[in-house]
């Protein structure tokens, strides 16, 4: 191998109320950097004066989550090199000539170092603290920091050539049990909030994983070694496990929905959705009708029931100009003020558990098609007549009447992905606010019926959002109506195709205009400190 060219090293480092912390920080890094950065997140305490007075360039960011300020910072650096740490790590003797000698010659894209951990002042080796390896200093031009929330890495495009080098990154980690369990109180509600509704938490796991993640520590990474402080982290680094997991167990137990049901011209269907949603065993926590210019009946029926209606009740309406169903709910989306939306048609009477069932399965990465039963003539006629939301297996007058049973275990069975976009039905679905907002909503190009459902689902799964088909929990009972008129069927059918086509993530004509600002309610006012 041919010897490596001297190099310069852009050292960078982020903060947030680090004054006890930053200036050693700051000293061991003068030793190997041609220039020394700090991206401060507007600290309170005296982490800017220390900086100032160091003679480092100083910068405030807002905080946006660790890679994002990490890359900001990265993105500051002047030279070929950067080299990142945290303020309350400093670098060992050992690992400063080690870096010295890399500026004389480097021949790699980036090198490792350990990381030594202390408690009270004493350097920790067992517990699992030890080595900790981390890749640190990196050609700017190959890496970047990656992830969310707590979990931050830095990646290098292949192909990378990386060294480890000798000697410690030292951590100034905690100086008392406080400070360890104040850390684990932090990072555990971060790590709830990141991965709500992606990672599966229940009792037991909670169970098994925190005391695994004892024995790991105490007995597999040799924390009994240690003594007291080996039991002190062994206990902790388990009540992080325990704390993140409950946490994640709750928050995957809350959300908030917003049910939007569509309607034109028919009071009596919509009074008896209308009914079916009172009569559910979980509420939504809103109800918004996205009424397609329907006429002054509909207002009065509305009226009628915001004053013994659960929940609030609201009327989004636009004035009758033709068949604008991909319109009105976009506006009603755009009104939603929660963070996951339920969307049925104003002639579907929902199963009392179709909430709590569409609850059950919000998950992120998905959206969920839900089961409809049809009621023909008769047995509309008759429900619409007697009032009556349930209609049996073996009633006569229905279809799909397999999807008249409800039975939590054969829905976990039965319930799968799927990839179709045709059998898509506008009047039973169930997605992420954020997601619709992704793809910009309906796409208000569709006039008239037809294939506006299966281009917004398109758009998901090209956006790697996939649907769930939900069978035998969340289904509700469809009135019978005349079909509609397929007249602009051709031009909506290319629309479509234009879209499958084009693979397009996002419609041009959606949501988008009628945003005026967000109106979703924060799932959490936790401050995520660096």
């Amino acid at each position: 191998m041919s010897k490596g060219k001297s190099i310069k090293i852009s050292a960078v480092v982020i903060t947030y109320n680090e004054e006890g912390n930053i200036g050693r920080c700051i000293d061991s890094l003068k030793k190997v950097a041609d220039e020394v950065i700090i991206v401060d997140c507007f600290s309170q305490d005296k982490t800017k004066q220390i900086c100032l007075e160091k003679g480092v360039v100083f910068f405030e960011n807002e905080f946006l989550g660790f890679a994002h300020q990490k890359n900001f910072a990265a993105s500051l650096a002047s030279h070929e090199y950067v080299l990142s740490l945290d303020a309350d790590e400093y670098l060992s003797p050992e690992l400063t000539q080690a870096i010295l000698k890399v500026k004389d010659s480097s021949e790699f894209d980036g090198y490792s170092m350990n990381r030594l951990s202390s408690y009270e002042g004493e350097w920790i080796k067992t517990c699992g603290w030890y080595p900790d390896s981390k890749l640190r200093l990196w050609k700017k031009e190959k890496g970047a920091w990656k992830g969310q929330g707590i979990h931050e890495w830095l990646e290098l495009g292949k192909p990378s050539r990386i060294k480890h080098l000798k000697g410690d990154l030292h951590h100034h980690a905690y100086d008392n049990i406080t400070q360890f369990l104040e850390k684990i109180q932090r990072y555990s509600d971060i790590y709830a909030m990141e991965n709500r509704f992606k990672v599966y938490a229940s009792g037991f796991k909670v169970l098994y994983k925190s005391v695994f993640a004892f024995i790991k520590s105490f007995l597999i990474k040799r924390g009994i070694a240690d003594g007291y402080k080996g039991l002190l982290i062994s206990v902790c680094n388990a009540n992080f496990v325990f704390y993140k997991y409950s946490k994640l167990r709750e928050a995957n137990r809350h959300i908030k929905t917003s049910l939007i049901i569509s309607t034109y011209n028919r009071e009596d269907a919509l009074e008896l959705t209308l009914i079916s949603v009172m009569n559910q065993s979980v509420f939504p926590d809103e109800v918004i009708i996205a009424d397609d210019g329907s006429r002054e009946a509909t207002r009065e029926l509305i009226e009628k029931y915001k004053s013994i209606f659960p929940v609030p009740l609201l009327h989004c309406w636009h004035e009758d100009t033709g068949f604008r169903l991909a319109a009105i709910r976009n506006k009603a989306m755009a009104m939603a003020r929660y963070e996951y939306l339920i969307q049925v048609d104003g002639d579907m009477l929902l199963h009392e558990h179709f909430i709590k069932s569409q609850k059950k399965f919000a998950w992120k990465g998905q959206f969920v098609q839900g089961s409809r039963v049809l009621l023909m003539d008769g047995p509309t006629r008759a429900a619409l007549q007697d009032k009556k939301l349930n209609f049996g297996f073996f009633e006569s007058g229905i279809r799909n009447r397999m999807n008249a049973i409800y039975s939590k275990f054969l829905s976990k069975i039965f319930s799968h992905k799927v990839k179709d976009i045709y059998r898509v039905r506008g009047c039973n679905l169930a997605f992420w606010k954020e997601d619709v907002l992704k793809i910009n909503g309906f796409n208000e190009d569709f006039e008239g019926w037809g294939r506006e459902d299966s281009e917004f689902v398109v758009r998901m799964n090209n956006n790697d959002i996939e649907r769930r088909h939900l069978k035998f929990e969340g289904f509700g009972y469809h009135l019978y109506h005349p079909e509609n008129s397929r007249e602009l069927l051709p031009k909506n059918q290319k629309i479509l195709q234009d879209a499958i086509d084009r693979k397009l993530l996002r419609c041009r004509n959606g949501i988008d205009k009628y945003l005026t600002e967000e109106k979703s309610e924060p799932v959490s006012s936790a401050l995520l400190e660096v």
